[in-house]
C-alpha cells in the first residue's frame, strides 16, 4: 500500500531529526575512511616493509580486501548522507511555503480540511438580492495553478462575487503547488536511497563499483541542484580556492561524497582532498568501464587497475607517497599523479609529457615512473620536494597526424595554466620553487603556455627534453627569463632533429627521401614517418647535429620553430648521453628520446633534471648548445 503524504505531515515533519540521521551516517562514512586509511597507510605498509614470509602476501591480500570493503562503506554511506540532507533541503523549502499559505489562511479566518481544500466565509453584497454573498469550499487545482498570471485575464474573485473566493482559491493552490512538489521529492530521494541498500555479506568487486557509480549518478540526478550547481566551476584556481576554504567541514564531507569526480578534478582545490576524491571516483571509474567494450575502454580500465594497484602499494625506490591529484575518462584519458605532497613541498615540478601518451598501462607503468625518478631524484638535493606528472589533456597519438599540428599543444597550455595556478594557490610554503618540464610534445605545451598572458602561473625555471620545439624563437619569450630555461637534447635523439615546415612540404608530399626512411624504420611511409625518417637520417648523415646546407652550421629552425637546443634559442643546455643510435642499436628508430629521466639509461640527464627540480640549476653539468 503506497503511502501519500498529507500537508499535515509535511507541516509536522521534524527535518533536524533526518539531518541528525544524516550526520549518523556522516559519521559512518568517516569512520571507514579512518579505518581505510589505518588498513593502507598503517597496516598494509608495514607488512610489506617488514614481512617476507610466505603468509606475507595472504595476508596483504587479505587487508587489501578490507581496505575496498571499507572504500565501499565511506563511499556509500556518504551517499546516503547526501541523499538524506539533500531531501531536507528541498523539504524545508516545501515546508516553508506550505506554512506561509496556513498563516495566510490563519490571518483571514479560512479553514483548511484534511484534504487541502479551503473553505471560506460570506463576504460582499449582492447587488441583487442585497444580501450577503454565500461562503464555500475550494480546492487547489485552478486553471492559474501551473502558469503564471496573464495580465488582464479574468480572475477567480471576478468569476465569483464573493471577494473571499478568490482569496482561498490562492491559498488552495499554493497548499497544494507545496504538496505536490514535496511529494515528488519524496518519491524521487526514495528511489534513490532504496539503491543505496546491500545485501548482507556482499563482495566488493569491479562490478560493485559499477552499481556504485550507478548509485551516484541517481544520487546526483536528485540532489544536482542541491550540490553541483554550488561549485563555482566556472571561477578561477584561486576562487576555488577560498570556496572550499571557507566551507565547514560537514560540507566538504557532503561535496565529496556526491561530487568527488568534480573535486578531484578542481583546480584550486588542496591536494590532499583532490587525492582523497580521486582515490573515490578511480574505484568508480573502474567499476563504469567495466561494463563497457571496445578498445579504449579497455586500455584505459588497465591503465586505471595500475594506477590502483600503486596507489595502494609501499613506496618503490624510496618514493614519496603518490597523489592522485586528477582522473578521467574523458578522450584519450585524464592522469595527473604526484610523488609528495605539493601543497607541502618547497620544490614542485609538473612534467607534461608527449606524443602517444594517453591513459593505459604504459602511462601508468612508464610516464608515471619519470615522475617517480624526478622526485627521488630531486629529493636527494632537497627533501622538500614534489615531482607530477599531467596528463590533464589530449596528446596526439601516432595513430594519425595531430603530431604535426599545434592543436593539442593549444587546447593543452591554457588546461596547463589552470593546473599549476591550482597549485600555486594551495602551496603553503613561504618560497616555493616550480618548475615547469615538457618532453616531445609536451615540450611545444609548455612552451605555448608560458607564452600566453602572464606566463605559467607560479614557475620559475622551465625543463624542455626531446623537443621539436616551443613555437617560440628564442628562451626569452618563455617567461622566466633565459638563464631559468634548461633543454636536453641527446645527440642521438631524432625528435630533436625533425625537419622544419619548409623542409617538410616536400616530405609530406612524399617527395623526400625521409618518407622511404620512415618506412623502412617501420614508422611508415606516412607523413609522421617521414618526419621522423628525416631525423634519422640527420643523425645519420651529421652525427653531431642537422646541418645547414653549408655542412657545418646547425640548422636553427625545426618542426616547431627554433631548435631549443640551438645557440639561438639561448637556454642553458644540460647534459645528456648521447644514447643509442637509431636503428642500428637495435631498439628501434627513437630509443635515446625517452631515457631524460631514467637514472638507469642515463645518469647525467636525470642528476641535471633533479638539480633544476630542487632550486639548483647554478649546478648542473652542461655541453655547447648546437
Amino acid at each position: 500500500m503506497t503511502v501519500v503524504l498529507t500537508w499535515k505531515q509535511l507541516h509536522d515533519l521534524k527535518c533536524d531529526e533526518l539531518l541528525d540521521a544524516a550526520d549518523g551516517w556522516a559519521a559512518v562514512s568517516t569512520q571507514a575512511d579512518a579505518a581505510r586509511d589505518r588498513i593502507s597507510d598503517e597496516m598494509v605498509r608495514s607488512l610489506e616493509a617488514t614481512q617476507k614470509g610466505m603468509a606475507a602476501p595472504a595476508a596483504i591480500g587479505r587487508l587489501r580486501c578490507l581496505d575496498r570493503n571499507y572504500d565501499y562503506i565511506r563511499t556509500e554511506c556518504g551517499l546516503v548522507r547526501t541523499t538524506l540532507s539533500s531531501l531536507v533541503y528541498e523539504l524545508v523549502g516545501f515546508q516553508g511555503q506550505l506554512k506561509d499559505a496556513l498563516d495566510d489562511a490563519a490571518s483571514l479566518g479560512f479553514t483548511v480540511a484534511a484534504d487541502g481544500s479551503v473553505s471560506y466565509p460570506a463576504g460582499g453584497t449582492n447587488l441583487i438580492t442585497n444580501q450577503p454573498n454565500p461562503g464555500g469550499s475550494v480546492t487547489g487545482g485552478s486553471l492559474l495553478l501551473s502558469r503564471p498570471p496573464t495580465p488582464n485575464a479574468p480572475q477567480p474573485g471576478l468569476i465569483n462575487p464573493n471577494p473571499n473566493f478568490g482569496k482561498a482559491q490562492d491559498i488552495a493552490d499554493r497548499i497544494l503547488r507545496a504538496l505536490t512538489a514535496a511529494r515528488e521529492a519524496d518519491e524521487h530521494f526514495s528511489t534513490a536511497l532504496n539503491r543505496l541498500k546491500a545485501e548482507p555479506g556482499l563482495d566488493v568487486t569491479e562490478s560493485t563499483w559499477k552499481d556504485a557509480a550507478a548509485d551516484l549518478a541517481a544520487v546526483r540526478k536528485v540532489s544536482g541542484d542541491y550540490l553541483k550547481k554550488t561549485i563555482p566551476t566556472g571561477g578561477t584556481p584561486a576562487d576555488h580556492h577560498d570556496w572550499w576554504t571557507h566551507l565547514s567541514q560537514a560540507q566538504r564531507d557532503e561535496y565529496l561524497a556526491a561530487c568527488p569526480d568534480i573535486l578531484g578534478n578542481l583546480d584550486g582545490i588542496p591536494a590532499a582532498v583532490r587525492d582523497e576524491a580521486n582515490r573515490d571516483n578511480l574505484q568508480l571509474l573502474i567499476g563504469k568501464l567495466s561494463g563497457e567494450d571496445g578498445d579504449g575502454a579497455r586500455s584505459k580500465l588497465e591503465g586505471l587497475k595500475l594506477i590502483d594497484h600503486q596507489l595502494r602499494g609501499a613506496p618503490v625506490d624510496k618514493a614519496p607517497p603518490m597523489y592522485l591529484l586528477g582522473i578521467g575518462d574523458e578522450g584519450n584519458g585524464r592522469a595527473i599523479v604526484s610523488f609528495g605532497d605539493p601543497d607541502t613541498s618547497r620544490n614542485v615540478s609538473a612534467y607534461v609529457p608527449g606524443l602517444g601518451t594517453k591513459l593505459d598501462t604504459d602511462f601508468a607503468d612508464g610516464v608515471v615512473n619519470r615522475a617517480r625518478q624526478t622526485a627521488v631524484g630531486a629529493r636527494t638535493f632537497d627533501p622538500s620536494t614534489a615531482a607530477i606528472v599531467w596528463l590533464g589533456y589530449d596528446a596526439p597519438q601516432l595513430t594519425n597526424l595531430d603530431v604535426m599540428s599545434r592543436h593539442d599543444a593549444e587546447a593543452g597550455a591554457p588546461a596547463y595554466n589552470r593546473f599549476m595556478a591550482g597549485i600555486s594557490a594551495t602551496n603553503q610554503t613561504d618560497n616555493p620553487h616550480f618548475t615547469a618540464i615538457g618532453h616531445s610534445y609536451g615540450s611545444l605545451t609548455v612552451g605555448l603556455a608560458a607564452q600566453q598572458h602572464g606566463g605559467i602561473p607560479g614557475a620559475d625555471d622551465i625543463v624542455l627534453v626531446g623537443s621539436p620545439g616551443t613555437g617560440a624563437k628564442t628562451a626569452d619569450a618563455l617567461g622566466v627569463g633565459r638563464d631559468h630555461v634548461y633543454v636536453g637534447a641527446a645527440d642521438n635523439d631524432p625528435v630533436t632533429y625533425l625537419p622544419n615546415k619548409d623542409e617538410s612540404k616536400g616530405i609530406l608530399m612524399g617527395a623526400g627521401g625521409g618518407a622511404s626512411v620512415g618506412g623502412s624504420l617501420g614508422l611508415g611511409a606516412g607523413p609522421l614517418g617521414g618526419l621522423v625518417g628525416a631525423g634519422v637520417g640527420a643523425i645519420a648523415g651529421g652525427a653531431a647535429g642537422y646541418f645547414a646546407q653549408d655542412g657545418q652550421t646547425p640548422k636553427s629552425e625545426i618542426y616547431f620553430g627554433t631548435d631549443p637546443a640551438n645557440h639561438e634559442f639561448g637556454a642553458h643546455r644540460f647534459e645528456v648521453s648521447d644514447g643509442p643510435l637509431p636503428v642500428l642499436s637495435g631498439e628501434g628508430a627513437t630509443p635515446a628520446h625517452s631515457n631524460y629521466f631514467s637514472p638507469g639509461k642515463d645518469r647525467v640527464s636525470a642528476r641535471n633534471i633533479a638539480l633544476v627540480v630542487a632550486g639548483h640549476g647554478g649546478e648542473i653539468s652542461t655541453q655547447e648548445p648546437r
